[in-house]
């Protein structure tokens, strides 16, 4: 099972796209959204959070600690959290587990999970920097939501998918999202 955690930053269309591309593959998906993504979900996208949970085999409560997803014990395969505000980075870099989404990323780094951070924010400070080396040094992937333009983007969904192609590509899942460099 693949746990995608959804937080508060701009950018939720990437966490839509990625879940719909995970149930048109078949894989099994466990699901956490922050109170404010549920919000921002609404505001950018015009999607109510019953939308997502339908994506998705499991829904986890955000505030909920004692998520099955918040042990060590719980089998998952790796955690993706797009898009993953400078908050939850922070939270995640320096061991506070305040959340069903912050304990997550600590299992699935103390457990040596693939662990797919995809920060939205721009500019960045250098703690955002700092932060995202610490996990990175945990062996957390940091993947900014930056997409390439070398593939000729026609629309928005053409640079969304770019993003999430990447996404798949860190979790090794064959997909063809975007076109690739030749």
């Amino acid at each position: 099972m693949i746990v995608i955690a959804i937080t508060g930053a701009s950018g939720v269309i990437y966490s839509l796209k990625l879940l719909e591309a995970l149930k048109k593959l078949g894989i099994e998906t466990g699901v956490v959204v922050s109170k404010p993504a549920q919000i921002i979900f609404d505001y950018e996208l015009g999607i109510k959070i019953d939308e997502i949970k339908k994506l998705a085999n499991h829904f986890y409560e955000s505030d909920d600690l004692t998520s099955s997803i918040n042990s060590g014990s719980f089998k998952f395969d790796s955690l993706v959290i797009v898009p993953c505000s400078m908050k939850t980075l922070s939270a995640i870099a320096n061991g506070y587990g305040n959340n069903a989404i912050t304990r997550v990323a600590d299992v699935a780094l103390k457990e040596k999970r693939k662990t797919i951070i995809v920060p939205r924010e721009t500019p960045l400070r250098s703690i955002h920097l700092e932060n995202m080396l610490e996990i990175s040094r945990e062996g957390g992937i940091i993947l900014p939501a930056m997409p390439g333009f070398y593939h000729n983007p026609e629309n928005v969904d053409d640079i969304v998918n770019f993003v999430v192609g990447k996404i798949l590509d860190s979790l090794d899942i064959d997909n063809d999202l975007f076109k690739r460099w030749e």
